[in-house]
């Protein structure tokens, strides 16, 4: 037998409250050509007066176990990864373990800010791979409108508001095949010498202050290109796949022009590329599991895919996961309902 981290249920939650680009015209020097010819974003989320980031996670993660048939009791353990927390502490995923009900489960934050969602997915996998915990919620949720400077409109019009999360879940698998399935690797990089070019400018310790996001926009693009590119690389070689293996990629959502650069990398075509951008913008770290979780509603990717993800984001933090969705049963019957009563949890 071997132990391996199932992905069998996924959900997203978006604020009702949607900012166009010809809104944001009005209020600063830009326009909606002038966005979607740089970035691709058409659109984004913003939470409403009172609606933090926990209102956010925990819809999403009720969602994904809803998704998965799992209640709030089956959770052994609660990652979430976000750059804007409720309060400085304790850790928002308290609160969400509070929303849930979830009383069996530990609960911490973890912040790598864009790329946070790959470091909590490597940091769950590793707990059930070890025998810590059986069942996972790992959430990646973001008022990122908080932090921003709305005056700036080289930063102000490239974030939104979001989360989405997954259920993850240590099985049994035997046989040839069961080390294809589940969560195949994930490699995660940092390079703390180019904190200067994505960051906020405040915080508890510096300033007593929340702060603004900076960013100095080529450097970001420039790094953002070569080092996903590496590290997508990395992931392929790690489990002996080529490009051509890949059914989908699930980039993070920063900018189209790296998404099609990163898709030109791997031979995909853009029909084989999550691309979200355009509706919900940047989330940081939800950006990814929100992308996932909208391709698996749709019917794009379905259980038996082989699920690229990577993301990029201040420290500079980045990393890659290369994921089967699913588990075998799932992909002999097409549904997740099917997975509820066969997926059985390790002891």
């Amino acid at each position: 037998m071997t132990i391996r981290t199932l992905l069998i249920g996924s959900g997203s939650y978006l604020p009702a409250r949607i900012l166009t680009n010809q809104e944001l015209a009005a209020r600063v020097d830009t326009s909606d050509e002038w966005i979607r010819q740089r970035t691709g974003i058409g659109q984004r989320h913003i939470a409403a007066d009172g609606e933090v980031t926990s209102d956010l996670a925990t819809r999403a993660a009720e969602r994904a176990l809803e998704h998965a048939g799992l209640t709030p009791e089956d959770v052994d353990v609660i990652v979430l990864a976000t750059t804007t927390p409720d309060d400085t502490f304790p850790a928002t995923a308290t609160k969400v373990q509070s929303n849930l009900g979830a009383s069996q489960a530990f609960a911490f934050d973890v912040q790598a800010v864009c790329a946070g969602f790959v470091y909590a997915l490597a940091v769950a996998d590793n707990f059930l791979k070890l025998g810590q915990a059986r069942t996972a919620l790992v959430i990646g949720a973001e008022t990122f409108s908080r932090i921003l400077d709305w005056e700036d409109r080289s930063t102000c019009v490239l974030f939104g508001d979001g989360a989405g999360a997954v259920v993850l879940r240590a099985a049994d698998l035997d046989g040839p095949d069961a080390r294809s399935w589940g969560v195949l690797s994930t490699h995660l990089h940092t390079d703390g010498n180019a904190r200067d070019i994505l960051y906020v400018d405040g915080g508890p310790s510096s300033t007593q202050t929340v702060g603004h996001v900076r960013m100095n926009g080529k450097e970001v693009y420039r790094h953002a290109v070569s080092k996903l590119a590496a590290v997508i690389d990395e992931a392929l070689a790690a489990n002996g796949f080529a490009a051509g293996a890949v059914d989908w990629l699930v980039p993070h959502q920063a900018n189209r022009r790296i998404i099609e650069s990163m898709a030109h990398r791997l031979g995909l075509p853009m029909s084989k590329v999550v691309c979200s951008i355009e509706r919900h913008a940047n989330t940081s770290a939800a950006s990814v599991p929100l992308a996932f979780d909208e391709a698996v509603r749709d019917g794009r990717i379905k259980p038996g895919d082989l699920v690229l993800m990577e993301a990029i984001g201040g420290g500079l933090a980045w990393g890659a996961g290369l994921v089967r969705y699913g588990a075998p049963v799932m992909a002999k019957s097409g549904s997740v309902e099917t997975a509820r009563e066969e997926v059985v949890p390790i002891a």
